[in-house]
Formats: C-alpha cells, structure tokens, sequence
C-alpha cells in the first residue's frame, strides 16, 4: 500500500487487507473491545470499570438500582438490614443473635463477627426482656433517687409524733361510754330488741336450723349479758347505800 496502516492496539504495520483485528490475529485486540452490559430487566447501561466483573456488576445494579418491577419485589423481600456497623447487606430473613437479640446478616451472625454485646452465653426471649425491664427500672430508681430526695425524720418530728399518740392514748373513752348517745345498757337492750324482731321477720320464711341455732345462742347470749350487767349494777348500788348507812 501507498500508506502504511498502523495497528492502534498492537502497533504493528499491515496493509488494508489485514488491518482489522480478525484478520491479523491481534494479540492486544481485548484492549479496545470495551463493552457496557446492559440491565436485562431496564435497559439501562450500567458503567463497568476495569477488572471488574460485569455479572457482578449487574447484579449490584438490580439489587439497589433497577427500577423495574421485579427488581423492586426483589427489594421488598429483603428487608432484614444487617445492624453491624458499616454493613449494608440485608437478607430474606431475620438471623437474630441468640446472647444479644439483635438481627445480622449472614456474615455477621456469629457473636464473634459482629463485636456481640450479650452476656457470653445464650439467652432466651423471656431472659432477655427481663434483663431489659430490670435496666429500664433500675434507670427509673436513679432518675427519682437524683431527683428530691425524701428528708429524714428528725428528732423534732419524732418527738411530735409520740406527743400525737400520748395525746390520742389520754383522749380515749373510758370502759362505759355512750354509743350513739345511749349507754352501754341501754346499747345492749336495743341490740337484743333487734335480735328478736330478726328472727321473728325470719319466721315467716324460715332459714336452716344452722340459722336458727345461730340467733338463738346470739339471743340468750344477749340476755345473760344484760342480766350480768344488771346485777353489777344493783351490787354496785347496795354497795352505796351501805356506805352511806355507815356515815
């Protein structure tokens, strides 16, 4: 040939006949065989850098990038992110720590890969969400316990308390005081008085004879309570006259 043809990937001179890369054999021809693959799913190229493998590649683009149907279902099945710090990997389903509770990918899901914060030893559910209540409410103890702290009682408090309680001791109603304005032996006949008309409204329907055993041992032990009552009462009385007769 007039002009000599130059071989822009090996460098070597052939005529027009030979100049392509299939005709000369070129040893250097995959240098400018660059090639952008194709998402199958959008049709969207997508950039391959050197040495990298465009399978790979694509399918990284499928996971994050497509905005295809399918690629998009295939993205709501994966939805178990991984909680390692720096871990982006999400997987179909959850892969929780059996010591720390906590959801990781595949590679991550020994204690050891993901630095576990757990006990040492596995725990279950139940152990474990008493450990977190046992730490809520310890959180709770400090937050109070650093807020106003109850004052201790003082000797002046004390020494008020017991004046309280003498006071109280001395106030009290003696042996026979009046309930409901009435005296004892006025208290113990109206007692007696509704005994009886109970039983006798009982009467008409009448109630077992554990009933009935009931109100009548109540009844006589009324009446032999008022007679004792009555006979204080009157010795108590003789008593006086018979002071006064001596005087």
């Amino acid at each position: 040939d007039f002009l000599p043809l130059k071989c822009d990937a090996c460098e070597q001179i052939f005529c027009t006949d030979h100049i392509a890369y299939a005709q000369h054999d070129c040893t250097s021809a995959y240098k400018k065989d660059v090639q952008v693959p194709v998402c199958p799913l959008c049709n969207t190229p997508v950039p391959v850098r050197r040495g990298q493998m465009p399978d790979v590649v694509v399918g990284e683009h499928i996971d994050r990038d497509c905005k295809s149907d399918p690629a998009q279902r295939k993205r709501k099945i994966f939805t178990n992110k991984c909680l390692k710090p720096g871990c982006k990997q999400k997987e179909m389903m959850k892969v929780i720590c059996d010591q720390c509770h906590k959801n990781y990918c595949l590679k991550h899901r020994h204690p050891l890969d993901h630095d576990c914060s757990g006990a040492g030893r596995p725990l279950s559910k139940a152990g474990h969400a008493a450990v977190a209540r046992a730490q809520a409410s310890s959180k709770t103890v400090t937050a109070s316990s650093s807020g106003a702290a109850r004052p201790a009682d003082s000797p002046s408090s004390l020494a008020s308390a017991r004046a309280a309680a003498s006071q109280t001791a001395s106030t009290s109603p003696p042996a026979v005081t009046l309930q409901n304005g009435l005296s004892e032996e006025e208290a113990l006949q109206r007692a007696l008085e509704m005994s009886l008309a109970e039983s006798a409204r009982s009467s008409a329907h009448p109630p077992s004879s554990t009933q009935e055993e009931e109100d009548l041992a109540l009844a006589q032990a009324l009446s032999a309570s008022e007679a004792e009552y009555q006979q204080s009462q009157r010795q108590v009385s003789e008593a006086g006259c018979r002071l006064c007769a001596v005087v």
